[in-house]
């Protein structure tokens, strides 16, 4: 190749190229203007809400809306319910649903296939038909208004998809491993904590994100279980909050951008994990 050829290569625009970076300036205008607007909003006066565009910032930032809120929306219980009820359940499920998952996946039992097909209808069985004698279950064990009473149908009703991802993961992870460990002596529960495991770090990093951001956000059945103020969690806060406080943005928008703040410290420790977790799902099926 002449050097007028490469010059005449290096010249021409990559449409492509441009085309996705275009693409990419849009989608991450559409994602960050709420935001823009939700932390512009918690910072103004009312009177500047009105008065003043939306996506200019306040020209005198009120972070009192914040204290304000924190205070007025019980920010504080209502997070540490949350906060509690999600790292006791996250990590319980990932266990148990990792667990189901080695043993559909490794060992050889009756009914094998029936068993993964019913836990995959499992996944796919809707939380609102069975509030009712939930309701009623909860009731009758005397778990109403407490964590234990939401963490125990959370880990239930999250389960089966945990393992239905899993069992693909684990099935993708050559058997030869396990033949190499159990002529070394290993048993399953050393299979299952010295190769799996460590093997399915990004899988499970994944899964902690998804269902910590779920738990979190889950609103239909703590809003039966957890009918006391004290037991709230920040759905159930930020549900009040907002019926109280209809005209007041501020304070609102405040209450709204600190709900979602440990969302997003979880989704910045786990990131690297998240991204290889999503690569490695999506190449090994």
């Amino acid at each position: 190749m002449t050097v007028v050829e490469r010059r005449k290569r290096a010249s021409r625009v990559d449409y492509r190229r441009v085309g996705l970076w275009i693409a990419l300036a849009i989608s991450l205008l559409v994602w960050t203007a709420p935001i823009l607007f939700m932390v512009f909003t918690s910072l103004k006066t009312e009177a500047e809400i009105y008065t003043t565009p939306t996506f200019l910032p306040p020209l005198d930032p009120q972070w009192e809306n914040f204290a304000s809120a924190f205070e007025r929306g019980g920010m504080l219980q209502a997070g540490s319910n949350s906060l509690i009820i999600a790292l006791i359940k996250v990590p319980l499920g990932l266990v148990f649903s990792a667990m189901a998952a080695f043993a559909l996946s490794r060992l050889r039992f009756r009914f094998q296939g029936t068993l993964l097909a019913v836990i995959a209808l499992g996944a796919m069985v809707p939380v609102q038909v069975a509030i009712a004698p939930l309701f009623q279950t909860i009731l009758n064990l005397g778990l109403l208004n407490t964590h234990l009473g939401v963490i125990l149908p959370y880990i239930a009703f999250g389960m089966p998809y945990q393992v239905f991802i899993l069992y693909g993961f684990f099935s993708a992870i050559p058997r030869e491993l396990d033949e190499s460990a159990r002529l070394d002596g290993a048993g399953n529960m050393r299979l299952f904590f010295s190769i799996v495991l460590p093997l399915a770090k990004p899988a499970l990093a994944a899964l902690f994100i998804l269902d910590f951001v779920s738990t979190w956000n889950e609103y239909g059945m703590a809003l039966v279980l957890l009918q006391d103020r004290e037991s709230w969690t920040v759905p159930l806060a930020v549900q009040a909050f907002q019926s109280e406080m209809t005209s007041a943005f501020g304070p609102l928008n405040a209450f709204t951008i600190m709900s979602v703040l440990p969302v997003v410290i979880i989704y910045l420790l786990f990131q690297r994990y998240f991204v290889r977790g999503a690569l490695a799902g999506a190449v090994k099926g």
